[in-house]
């Protein structure tokens, strides 16, 4: 039989991992950058809802930088936004291509689409993860 105090215990460290997340290559400063932390590759990466933790940050004057507390350990990958006008979606030409900037965890190489969850995943451990994500511009941003 386990004890309460003893399943409490086997919770907080399961959940005790943060993942910090480092935005490099702004093209300005206007608007906000959006994340969105995704736990599978359901709904990643563009489908906000699905994610298990999303948050929006106001850029400053210098690399903005997020922290996600309390996750267990396990695969994440990240989807960044850079929303130069803060309407909370990624804006996009007639053709359907982004005209803000964009990233994701690992910053893999960006073909014809968004990549798959197993190419932005990165296992977090431990008590602390540290990941930096390059912005991409397509339109200059």
């Amino acid at each position: 039989m386990v004890s309460a105090s003893y399943a409490q215990r086997i919770s907080a460290v399961q959940a005790n991992s943060e993942l910090v997340v480092e935005i490099d290559g702004l093209k300005n400063q206007k608007g906000q950058v959006c994340l969105s932390l995704f736990s599978s590759s359901k709904g990643f990466p563009s489908n906000g809802n699905q994610a298990i933790r999303s948050q929006c940050v106001k850029i400053a004057n210098e690399a903005p930088r997020v922290t996600f507390n309390n996750l267990r350990a396990g695969s994440y990958a990240v989807a960044v936004l850079h929303d130069a006008n803060s309407d909370n979606q990624l804006n996009r030409n007639a053709f359907g291509i982004p005209t803000e900037g964009f990233g994701f965890s690992r910053n893999p190489a960006i073909r014809a689409g968004a990549p798959k969850f197993s190419e932005a995943a990165v296992v977090v451990a431990g008590p602390n993860t540290s990941l930096q994500v390059q912005m991409k511009y397509l339109f200059g941003g």
